[in-house]
């Protein structure tokens, strides 16, 4: 007597997967088009259609308001005034040729420039070496210090840029403990020079532990018998660092990077709460500020859809470089 064959799990699936193909005329091969359509449709309203409407923009004199009067109505109780919008009128490439004589956006592109070059290195070195302490087997109590340290990244962003602002003022605590020790005050918040560390401080403390939790995650994943090899070979602790760690460590590394890159150019919040404690304004605006107080404050929308693109096209170019030299380079 034959023994009955139980389909295994594979065979029901292709199974049932037959039955659906039965089950749908082959006229409606695009019901899962139909079901991905709300995605497409909320990515062209609101993702695609502002960049290309930007893009449009960069090319015209929008002022966004003019100062021409439609309506105007005026009792003894209220005063009312509606202004009319003002007509696009084409300029060409004139708001990008612009850029070229536009002081503020050079002093904007230089603060960003150099928070960028000052702020990425030192918080990059600090989460890799949070990450290879934690990351020691010898280290106690290494959740609760990991916990520690990502803790600010959860931090609101205008409330912990407003603790800044109190700890830099010229009679807030850094002062008073550098007075402790014999330093006079410094000008934090008054000089160009000190309130750019100022914000470079802020930024590192809040993304340091992001940073360092993803280097760790990289770490974490890097064979153990690459290690022992090397030990097998003779070599010293910076050796293994120098021709295991980097190595493996490289795409998360160039991820780090990138990413804090492209949040540096994005940097906004911190400038404008903390220079608000009286930095001088071209000390410490970045492109992004810039930005924002063209199109919202200015109401130069053309202008400010330029000064997007060119921004833009920096941050793709730094990312590719750096993608570029990351990929290719050995470490």
């Amino acid at each position: 007597m034959s023994q009955r064959h139980e389909p295994n799990l594979s065979d029901r699936i292709r199974y049932r997967r037959k039955q659906l193909r039965e089950v749908l005329p082959s006229s409606d091969r695009g019901v899962p088009y139909l079901f991905l359509s709300p995605f497409f449709v909320l990515f062209s309203v609101f993702l695609a259609f502002p960049i290309f409407y930007t893009l449009y923009l960069s090319f015209f004199r929008f002022e966004g308001v003019s100062n021409s009067t439609i309506l105007w109505i005026e009792t003894a109780i209220f005063d009312y005034r509606l202004v009319g919008i003002s007509d696009l009128t084409f300029v060409g490439l004139d708001n990008y040729l612009r850029l070229l004589s536009d002081s503020l956006f050079h002093q904007a592109m230089y603060n960003t420039v150099f928070i960028l070059l000052v702020q990425v290195p030192i918080m990059v070195g600090l989460a890799l070496a949070l990450a290879l302490a934690l990351n020691a087997s010898f280290v106690r109590f290494r959740g609760v210090f990991r916990t520690i340290i990502a803790l600010p990244v959860s931090a609101n962003l205008v409330a912990y840029a407003t603790v800044f602002l109190v700890l830099f003022q010229e009679t807030g605590l850094i002062n008073y403990a550098l007075g402790l020790v014999g330093i006079g005050p410094i000008p934090w918040l008054q000089d160009a020079f000190w309130s750019r560390f100022t914000i470079v401080s802020a930024v590192t403390w809040r993304w340091t532990g992001y940073n360092m939790i993803i280097l760790l995650a990289g770490l974490q994943n890097v064979p153990k018998h690459l290690y022992e090899a090397a030990e097998i070979d003779g070599a010293t602790r910076f050796e293994k660092f120098r021709y295991v760690t980097l190595p493996q460590l490289r795409p998360v590394l160039l991820f780090v990077v990138v990413t804090s890159t492209i949040g540096t150019f994005k940097l906004f919040a911190e400038p404008v709460t903390i220079s608000q404690g009286g930095a001088p304004l071209e000390s410490t605006i970045t492109i992004v500020q810039y930005i924002y107080q063209t199109a919202f404050i200015d109401f130069r929308l053309g202008y400010a859809s330029a000064l997007t693109y060119v921004l833009i096209a920096i941050v793709s170019t730094l990312s590719l470089i750096q993608i570029r030299l990351g990929g290719t380079s050995d470490a």
